[in-house]
């Protein structure tokens, strides 16, 4: 932790980069005492271990057990971008974020690093959280159309965020091996969430894969040949229950995909409404919201 103390955005609290838990950082599931996975076989074992969602998401928030991810985390928590020089930087990895019991989850790739990484949310704090929150509120699923910190109020009716990793990583990439570790965290996750969901917006390409790859490892079925993606693009797979499972794709609002019109408001207000639809929630539905 870097010896600065500075105010969080929303609170005005004072916390040091990357942030400790268990010292009020808003919405931390974390405490002082919460076990550390420092290996794959760590993170399987400690998932397992978990008794319920919101202590598996005190377990992701301060996992290390990827080092170049947990270094470059902390790298950018201490140098910060300039915009937000004046902030403290969550700095750890990130638990999903929304309705524990939802019929729609959206699936990331990894946090941004000046975002979530920032902000300790998912998709909060950049442009592409901006994009998706628009859309999210638009489709009467998320309460507000801005997402500006972890203490700022938003709520998810129904719906889930996750990603396949939970770390930033550098250049928005993280290794083969990366993924496959924090895999251990996303199908304990799915475990808990999957009798719940009816559909599943994919991020990307890598949101995509994550979602068939993991419906596979928990022993759901997935169509052969694996459906390929596209933004709009359907694929129906079956949990280990054998209930259907909607998966519908959308491109990543990227700023290089939102920036170049490939991803347009329009174009994802039409899969967000049609993920919607899917997952059978109404306009502002209730859910637990958390």
């Amino acid at each position: 932790m870097t010896g600065e103390l500075l105010p969080h955005p929303g609170t005005g609290e004072l916390f040091g980069s990357p942030v400790q838990p268990g010292t009020g950082w808003p919405a931390d599931p974390a405490t002082a005492d919460t076990p550390v996975a420092r290996c794959a076989e760590d993170v399987v074992a400690q998932a397992a271990a978990a008794a319920d969602l919101d202590e598996l998401d005190a377990r992701v928030s301060v996992c290390r057990a990827c080092p170049r991810l947990v270094d470059w985390r902390e790298h950018v928590a201490g140098v910060k971008r300039r915009a937000f020089a004046d902030q403290p930087y969550w700095g750890r990895p990130l638990p999903g974020f929304g309705d524990p019991l939802p019929k729609l989850l959206i699936m990331g790739l990894a946090p941004a690093a000046h975002g979530g990484n920032r902000t300790g949310r998912m998709f909060t704090g950049d442009q592409s959280g901006d994009w998706l929150f628009r859309a999210l509120h638009r489709a009467g699923i998320a309460n507000s159309s801005i997402a500006e910190h972890a203490a700022d109020g938003q709520k998810l009716f129904g719906a889930r965020m996750i990603s396949a990793v939970r770390c930033a990583p550098p250049d928005n990439k993280p290794t083969v091996d990366e993924r496959d570790c924090c895999a251990g965290w996303l199908d304990a996750e799915l475990a808990d969430l999957l009798p719940w969901v009816r559909a599943v917006l994919a991020l990307g390409s890598f949101g995509w894969d994550a979602t068939l790859n993991a419906v596979r490892r928990a022993g759901g079925t997935v169509p052969a040949p694996k459906p390929k993606f596209g933004h709009g693009e359907i694929a129906v797979l079956h949990t280990p229950a054998g209930k259907p499972l909607t998966v519908i794709g959308c491109f990543h609002p990227s700023q290089q995909n939102t920036f170049t019109g490939k991803l347009t408001e329009e174009m994802l207000d039409d899969v967000m409404g049609r993920a919607r639809d899917l997952a059978g929630l109404s306009w502002g539905c209730g859910g637990s919201g958390r």
